[in-house]
């Protein structure tokens, strides 16, 4: 499925697939899905060890999904985020709602093999850097094929062509999709840590035209760390972020399963 061509001004990086969406959804959007979420019975939080998060949407089993009815605070998200992407072949019907304090964040990771392989993340609260890393499958193909060919600079030189880390930085209000490459040959994670560089972000940008509106979360100009002319751009999380991780379970089960 072709996305809409109006995504295609919001693509960043050098990956196919890779779109940023500033300013998706309004302050008073995000105020409502804050208000959602905090309001939910204390039930639904799961605590993790580095956070804690909220499932909706049903059980994500090996075969599928055990479904659970989105609310409508929810599926509004969800619609509006298949309408204006066409990148779903329909509605997202799974969410994971996480919630990271300062100095939280997640292990690199991939999405698992039931879901769509296009994932869709709306950023809430404090800005964060979102770090993709080369899967280490890839480094072995490149290490197997460096290993075949006699010119080991030309097999090296292939590998950081083909496959180079990157950074996103994520503000507030904002949309982050990926599918293809970015999906299946990339982990993703957030470091944790209170302080997060976004010198070199893909996006850095179409994200700083929010600095002015937030900079509470940025380093003022005079306390930007500096090594002689070199600036290191930072960002302070002095608040919680709430990510939203929007995905479609294609395999759904009507029933629980029998054994």
């Amino acid at each position: 499925m072709e996305e809409k061509e109006n995504l295609g001004q919001y693509k960043v990086g050098s990956l196919p697939t890779l779109f940023y969406v500033p300013d998706f959804i309004t302050d008073s959007d995000q105020s409502l899905l804050l208000n959602n979420i905090y309001e939910a019975p204390a039930s639904k939080w799961k605590m993790l060890k580095n956070r804690r998060l909220q499932n909706w949407g049903g059980v994500v089993h090996e075969k599928g999904l055990l479904p659970q009815v989105l609310p409508p605070w929810l599926t509004n998200l969800t619609q509006k985020i298949y309408d204006e992407s066409a990148l779903f072949p329909s509605p997202m019907n799974h969410v994971l709602i996480n919630e990271y304090q300062p100095n939280q964040g997640i292990m690199p990771h991939q999405d698992g093999p039931a879901y769509f392989p296009v994932v869709a993340i709306l950023s809430l609260g404090s800005p964060v850097v979102m770090d993709f890393t080369p899967h280490a499958r890839f480094k072995q193909d490149s290490q197997d094929d460096i290993d075949k060919d006699s010119d080991l600079e030309i097999g090296k030189d292939k590998w950081l062509d083909d496959h180079h880390p990157f950074t996103v930085l994520l503000m507030p209000r904002s949309l982050l999709i990926f599918k293809d490459k970015a999906y299946s040959d990339y982990l993703h994670g957030i470091q944790d840590c209170m302080l997060h560089c976004y010198n070199g972000a893909v996006n850095e940008t179409q994200a700083l035209k929010h600095k002015e509106s937030d900079g509470d979360f940025f380093n003022s100009e005079d306390a930007l760390d500096t090594i002689g002319k070199e600036e290191y751009k930072n960002i302070s999380r002095t608040a919680n972020r709430v990510s939203l991780t929007c995905r479609l379970v294609p395999k759904v089960h009507k029933k629980l399963f029998r054994f």
